[in-house]
């Protein structure tokens, strides 16, 4: 018998199993995925959100405590356990030098991406690597890996673990982390959680799923019916928005469009909906696949001048390109005399100012609704780029409750052998919203802990069973 169980393959999952292994716990490991597709979405990430005092390696300057605290409860609107949260804060801190020890690298920000230098820790050849470096160290240090095992159930005794189900095979162990995603890229529970619109449309038919295909959310709906104590609103996710032509399933970082806050971003009817300059890019990116969700079909147009080129991560798929705007509008199919319109009354809103992409400038916008606040310079010079947009699904905010331990939680009372780390519990942290790099913090900080009290669920359990 296993003494820790770990269900899942990605970031979560493994700091879950490498750190329990650390503690002296033998660990199995079930990823659902083939090894091909090992990893879940954390093979698609660049970074992780570091808090830190001075100056560290790759990071700059200073991102102190309380900075970070209140950029989340910014982004969160509140809907945050402020203990939890300051435990990742806290952990993030710290985590980067047991990262290194496990063979993960660091790397300064790529020019596209030097605003977030003083807040985001870079890994040296993105999320695969960081996953990789990952299953290295765990096949060294004797974790037991198998790969295309879905876990659909578990045994439990009074909101105690006893085994997971794979099928019909049972596999016994003295403590069980739960790190097995969100459920994404479950169309049917999408559909159910987004409902119908005022249109009679179901938004969640026209999103795309950013990351891996394999999270169903079978053991969260299983956890549901088993009487766990969950957290979130279903509806509520990481949700950017991304390439319209990007794949149904791990389309990953490179379907981002990222030039929003450079440009106006239309609907299907030619018109905007939302202040594009309202913060900094990275604290404003995933509130954009909910804005273009909550649009007539589900779709939206980022429109820019050649002005902004240069001055964004150019996307792997290139725009529409037009010498007129009555051209643009013509090639993304929206209706020209409104989109022109709409264009010029914005151009002839946008005040003078002193455009600085780099902090919040004085370029806005005058009598205008929606008000760009900043980075507002006229669309006036060609040629002119447009970008059909659609939700893109990271991951999803409901999950089970936890405490400090990270606990599974029956009617108030945590488990003593049961944990769950990850985005099964990210919704402790997030309520809504998202900044770049909070959810890899999440998933090392909780994994960490999750596998740490397993070991130690695990070293009780054998006690017990000897006595």
């Amino acid at each position: 018998m296993f003494d820790v169980v770990v269900v899942g393959g990605g970031n979560a999952a493994l700091c879950a199993a490498l750190t329990a292994r650390e503690s002296g716990a033998s660990v199995l490991l079930l990823e659902a995925a083939p090894r091909e597709w090992r990893g879940g979405n954390s093979q698609h990430t660049r970074n992780l959100r570091c808090m830190h005092d001075v100056p560290q390696d790759v990071l700059v300057d200073s991102y102190p405590e309380e900075e970070f605290w209140q950029d989340l409860v910014k982004v969160t609107g509140g809907l945050t356990n402020e203990c939890l949260a300051r435990i990742v804060i806290r952990a993030s801190s710290t985590c980067r030098g047991w990262m290194k020890k496990q063979g993960v690298h660091f790397q300064p920000p790529l020019s596209g991406a030097l605003h977030v230098a003083r807040t985001n820790a870079f890994f040296m050849g993105g999320g695969k690597a960081l996953i990789n470096a990952y299953y290295r160290s765990a096949e060294k240090m004797g974790v037991v890996i198998r790969y295309s095992s879905p876990v659909d159930s578990l045994e439990l005794q009074n909101g105690q673990f006893v085994a997971v189900r794979i099928g019909g095979q049972r596999i016994a162990a003295r403590a069980c982390v739960l790190a097995a995603g969100g459920f994404e890229s479950n169309s049917d529970w999408l559909r159910e959680a987004w409902g119908q619109n005022a249109s009679g449309e179901w938004p969640a038919d026209n999103f795309l799923i950013r990351g891996t295909r394999f999270n169903q959310g079978v053991l969260l709906k299983f956890m549901m019916g088993a009487g766990a104590d969950v957290i979130g609103d279903p509806s509520q996710s990481h949700c950017v928005a991304i390439d319209a032509r990007a794949p149904l399933y791990d389309g990953g970082i490179c379907t981002r469009v990222d030039c929003v806050s450079l440009g106006v971003v239309l609907n299907r009817d030619g018109q905007r909906f939302y202040d594009e300059g309202e913060d900094f890019w990275p604290k404003r990116y995933a509130i954009w696949g909910r804005l273009v969700a909550q649009q007539p079909g589900q779709i939206g147009y980022s429109i820019i001048d050649s002005k902004a080129i240069g001055r964004f991560m150019p996307p792997v798929f290139p725009g529409e390109k037009a010498y007129s705007l009555q051209e643009l509008a013509v090639k993304l199919g929206l209706p020209s005399e409104q989109f022109v319109a709409t264009l010029k009354a914005y151009n002839r809103a946008c005040q003078p100012g002193t455009f600085d992409h780099t902090v919040l400038d004085d370029c806005h916008t005058q009598g205008l609704t929606p008000a760009k606040t900043h980075w507002a310079l006229p669309i006036d010079t060609p040629p002119f780029y447009g970008y059909a947009l659609r939700p893109g699904i990271t991951f999803t905010y409901l999950g089970l409750k936890v405490n400090e331990q990270a606990a599974v939680h029956f009617a108030g009372q945590p488990s003593r052998n049961l944990f769950v780390a990850g985005e099964m519990m990210a919704g402790n942290v997030l309520g809504k919203g998202y900044t770049a790099g909070v959810g890899m913090s999440i998933g090392t900080a909780f994994g960490r802990i999750a596998g740490h009290h397993a070991a130690l669920a695990a070293q009780r359990e054998a006690e017990y069973a000897t006595a």
